[in-house]
């Protein structure tokens, strides 16, 4: 049984894509073409002692001879590469090769993976992350910097600079290991007057902004630290304000600036905008939309985390032009102050409402209601309910978080996205 599982661990290494096979093929020509340049040297040295007739067997016939050097040969050759691999490895990982093939085997599936493109922010974009890596390196997280509550939102007031917070979320989400350097990135000071309320992982992005002088390049080297697998991109450099039309009795409609402002003021979001509505697209979200084979927007705050992103006027042309296949992946519960009693077909009407008809074709809903489900008072389970004949493909399945039923499970909205391509 063990000799059976060494075997496949050996054999593992000659998966397509593993990246090993050519370099064996080509030690093995390098060691052929040594052994033949020193045959031809050694000929032009006969007659040789008569030691050699009995080191090179030449009293066994031709064919046999030839067959006991290659296989000492390949034997040889095996045991030196593991050898090697031992010696070279052992230092830098654990002596189990089943680990180490295990590990080379992931990275290369993952480095083959589609090219997704995740539009959001906040916690709903960290869950669909943190699935996607499992299954491609090729992912892009397109997040919105009009955040201005919380640590980001002091940080923007005081320093200048883009909110932070969700993109330090995507980032820590996309960590090749979500061990100590993610916890540490992720954590927020409780006490004292300057640093309370803001977390590591702010502070460390905006003082990265002031080195490196700009506030993408920040990402770029705060992303290195973690080991991200794939990148975290702002949909805009500007500095853009978010603004909503509410519904209030007996008020009527006002608009509310500021996106922690358009939550606490417990209104009926009819429209939101972005201020100024022309800012211009960061280059690298648009190529990225244009070279998916996937376009996701959400799970997350719908009006907060999705819409503004589809708000940069370059963002919806890039998605609408792109080849991709284009998802939207609705909550699984409504959320205070922003999609209070909202059904499927409510939230697809919100997006409409500002980007038109059948923007995304596809859209994912969970279907499993039964949960046991303890929330505030007003949260509750999305209902699946779509007008008829609605012109856009409805997909539903189970995409609960059975720990948390009000936020979707990573692996199974990751799946589920998948099989779709």
């Amino acid at each position: 049984m063990k000799l059976r599982r060494h075997i496949r661990t050996a054999l593992k290494w000659l998966t397509p894509g593993m990246g090993v096979k050519r370099w064996l093929l080509l030690l093995a020509c390098g060691i052929a073409l040594l052994s033949l340049g020193s045959s031809f040297l050694l000929r032009q040295f006969y007659p040789l002692p008569d030691v050699f007739y009995y080191i090179t067997l030449q009293f066994i016939p031709r064919s046999v001879r030839a067959g006991l050097f290659m296989v000492g040969g390949v034997a040889a050759l095996v045991v030196a590469l593991i050898g090697l691999n031992r010696a070279l490895l052992e230092p830098f990982v654990e002596a189990d090769p089943e680990k180490v093939v295990e590990a080379v085997y992931r990275y290369r599936r993952r480095e083959r993976g589609p090219k997704v493109v995740a539009i959001g922010g906040g916690h709903g974009l960290s869950v669909l992350l943190r699935g996607l890596k499992r299954y491609t390196a090729n992912i892009t997280a397109i997040v919105t910097v009009a955040d201005d509550g919380g640590s980001s939102g002091r940080l923007r007031r005081e320093l200048g600079v883009l909110p932070p917070g969700d993109i330090r979320n995507c980032i820590a989400a996309l960590a090749d290991d979500e061990a100590l350097m993610t916890q540490l990135f992720q954590y927020r000071f409780g006490d004292g007057q300057g640093l309370n309320g803001h977390s590591l992982g702010n502070l460390f992005i905006t003082a990265m902004a002031e080195v490196t002088g700009s506030f993408d390049r920040a990402i770029v080297e705060s992303g290195r630290v973690l080991a991200v697998q794939g990148r975290v991109l702002p949909s805009t450099l500007c500095d853009v304000t978010l603004t909503a039309d509410l519904r209030a009795d007996p008020v009527g409609v006002s608009r509310v600036a500021g996106e922690s402002s358009i939550t606490e003021a417990c209104g009926v979001i009819e429209r939101v905008y972005l201020e100024p509505d022309d800012a211009p697209a960061y280059p690298g979200a648009v190529r990225a939309l244009l070279e998916a084979d996937l376009i996701v927007a959400g799970p997350g705050s719908l009006c907060t985390s999705v819409l503004p992103n589809l708000l940069v006027p370059d963002v919806a042309r890039a998605v609408a032009a792109s080849r991709a296949l284009k998802v939207y992946v609705c909550n699984v519960a409504t959320q205070l102050g922003e999609t209070d009693g909202y059904s499927a077909a409510d939230h697809i009407g919100m997006l409409e409402a500002h980007l038109g008809a059948n923007f995304f074709p596809i859209v994912l809903v969970n279907d499993n209601l039964d949960v046991e489900f303890e929330a505030p008072s007003g949260v509750e389970l999305v209902r699946i309910e779509f007008p008829p004949g609605a012109g856009y493909r409805v997909i539903s399945t189970d995409l609960v978080d059975h720990a948390r039923p009000w936020r979707h499970d990573s692996d199974k909205l990751a799946r589920a996205l998948l099989n779709l391509l």
